[in-house]
């Protein structure tokens, strides 16, 4: 079998909640070595976060996925001294503390570089390592906040909204393992590893798109419109006959005329403000009417079908019921099933893309804490006695 693109990569995952976790778990997805490092008494939260079974936390599961976990004090002399060690094999190092917080353990990137000149340090900090607000505890709600997103989301009426999940993170933890892989493509060439300076307020404002362009060279502030948009219409959820809600977008002309059509009001088509995305968008609430009054009629079977048949773009709107059970996830193994010896079969988000010579995988769900520090400390080349003298110090 061809081996994963990431393997004989190592990677020691000293974050918590959940920027820098998750961009170390989609590096174990394609076969890089992620050790998980947690303080001996305070694991990392997600254990704890949202619900569980029998006592283990589900969303650790996933997060924890395809990670080794080690438990280890890296306030403690024998901590320190240890982390040191697994810094000199490593090629990656993700941490999420304060900025200095490091530092104040002699492991700043002074001390782990000279264990390790390859070595590519990872800071994600909700607001980067220098700067005002640099020392501010920062989580991914902050960055929704300030970024503009929940400025621009929800009814124009109502308030800003912020997303029930961790979207900032997210989007962090995507940008957090791209830029892992830049800086180790960069050290293919120098030879050298470097810092990555990873403020989780940043990535979220590069997806919120030309916000900033809008309002340098024009003045424009986005305003909220709920779910419509001021760049085409109609854009918007619309209610079934049979209760269900379907989203329909048109941000192509052709598919804005295609709708018109199948709603029976092929004669807007022909008004001057339907021929640009902005100009339907003045007039949504001619559209809104029109799209929905025709949905109203149908139910969502029958609407999604005409709307398939005229190559009108819709879908229903889903909870996490349906996507279980949606034939095109099940066609992708968007949703994939996976063993794991405390719970058994778990089914969880699979791997992010599909890669047709060198394929990622989930090997195993997350697994108990500190259930491979022994193993890990061995290989390493500490003895027994050493691991027991660790522990009896309080470092493991």
């Amino acid at each position: 079998m061809t081996a994963a693109p990431l393997q004989g990569l190592r990677v020691l995952d000293l974050a918590t909640l959940f920027a820098g976790p998750l961009a170390a778990t989609m590096l174990g997805d394609f076969g890089a070595e992620v050790i998980k490092v947690e303080h001996p008494t305070r694991p990392d939260p997600s254990r704890g976060h949202g619900p569980d079974k029998d006592g283990v936390g589900l969303w650790w599961k996933m997060l924890g996925r395809n990670k080794r976990t080690v438990t280890l004090d890296l306030s403690a002399p024998g901590g320190r001294e240890t982390l040191l060690r697994l810094a000199a094999t490593a090629d990656v190092v993700i941490e999420n503390f304060r900025p200095g917080t490091l530092e104040k353990w002699g492991l700043g990137w002074d001390e782990l570089s000279v264990a390790n000149p390859r070595l590519v340090l990872t800071r994600v900090t909700g607001f980067g390592q220098f700067g005002p607000y640099s020392h501010r505890p920062g989580f991914g709600t902050l960055a929704e906040a300030m970024s503009g997103f929940a400025s621009i989301t929800g009814e124009p009426e109502g308030p800003p909204t912020l997303p029930p999940f961790g979207l900032a993170d997210s989007i962090a933890a995507l940008a957090t393992a791209y830029a892992v892989m830049t800086a180790l493509t960069a050290r293919t060439a120098t030879g050298r590893g470097q810092v990555v300076d990873m403020a989780i307020i940043e990535p979220i404002l590069t997806v919120l798109g030309p916000q900033p362009l809008w309002y340098d060279q024009l003045g424009y502030v986005q305003p909220r419109t709920g779910n419509r948009s001021r760049n085409n219409a109609p854009r918007n959820t619309y209610l079934t006959a049979d209760g269900s809600w379907l989203a329909v977008s048109t941000s192509a002309q052709s598919i804005a005329e295609r709708v018109m059509h199948l709603v029976g009001r092929a004669e807007l088509i022909d008004e001057p403000w339907f021929t640009t995305g902005s100009g339907r968008a003045e007039h949504a609430d001619v559209l809104d009417e029109a799209v929905g009054s025709w949905i109203a009629r149908h139910t969502r079977v029958d609407a999604m079908a005409a709307f398939e048949k005229a190559e009108a773009a819709i879908a229903p709107v889903y909870d996490i019921r349906d996507v279980m059970e949606d034939p095109q996830y099940q066609a992708l193994d968007s949703i994939t099933e996976v063993p794991d010896p405390e719970l058994g079969p778990l089914r969880m988000q699979n791997v992010l893309f599909r890669l047709s010579e060198t394929p990622g995988a989930i090997r195993w769900a997350g697994r108990p804490h500190g259930a491979d520090t022994d193993a890990v400390l061995t290989e390493l080349g500490l003895s027994p006695a050493d691991i027991t003298a660790l522990r009896t110090q309080g470092a493991l």
